[in-house]
């Protein structure tokens, strides 16, 4: 479990194979093999560990569902160590499994803070909210607005500079991972809403609900 405050940006060695191994000299320290730590939003397991550096491994299904196939020698990812028992929450309940990807459709100034909008897919965009949370590339933010095309974050200068948000310009892609709560609601919901269905379309034979 992590919380979406990014501890550093680490700088990508190499990527082969399944191996990517990051230079992270501020998270490193006291991180043991078979650890999860938050790499760009995904959750992933510490392989190896030297001074300095860490190794984790990254499936394909990761590669499938995520930005981490675009990685390259140089590429630069937010990190997170999972959170220690009895530590703070400074974001939100994150779990490191991202949902899906979404495009960047526009940076834009608005006073100190940078307004970000993203374009996403319906598998992520019904769960998004005004005002709600959601982590972006694993770092916690706050849902300004949204509409039927996409949705929108208002960055902090300190965000904006201690993350690789900075990077992301009109047409790159990122991490998304939306608020767990929304998944468990709809989940639960779904029996009632289904069986409200049934039973309006007993009442009203013929009737086209949708």
């Amino acid at each position: 479990m992590f919380t979406g405050i990014v501890e550093e940006v680490g700088e990508v060695i190499s990527f082969e194979g399944m191996k990517l191994t990051i230079h992270a000299p501020e998270v490193t320290p006291g991180l043991l093999e078979s650890e999860s730590i938050c790499v760009a939003g995904a959750c992933l397991t510490v392989v190896g560990r030297e001074e300095g550096e860490l190794s984790v491994e990254v499936i394909p299904e990761t590669l499938s569902r995520t930005n981490l196939s675009e990685l390259k020698a140089g590429g630069r990812v937010n990190l997170e160590r999972s959170l220690a028992e009895g530590g703070r929450i400074g974001g939100h309940m994150v779990q490191g499994h991202v949902d899906g990807i979404a495009e960047v459709s526009a940076v834009e100034k608005d006073g100190d803070s940078i307004v970000v909008r993203f374009v996403g897919d319906e598998s992520i965009m019904r769960y998004i909210v005004p005002k709600g949370f959601i982590t972006i590339d694993g770092t916690s933010l706050t849902v300004v607005d949204r509409d039927d095309e996409g949705f929108s974050v208002a960055i902090i200068p300190y965000t904006y500079e201690h993350t690789t948000i900075a990077e992301r310009t009109a047409g790159t892609m990122v991490n998304i991972e939306v608020d767990v709560t929304a998944k468990y609601v709809e989940q639960m919901a779904r029996p009632y809403l289904e069986k409200l269905l049934a039973d309006h379309a007993g009442i009203y034979p013929g009737h086209n609900s949708a």
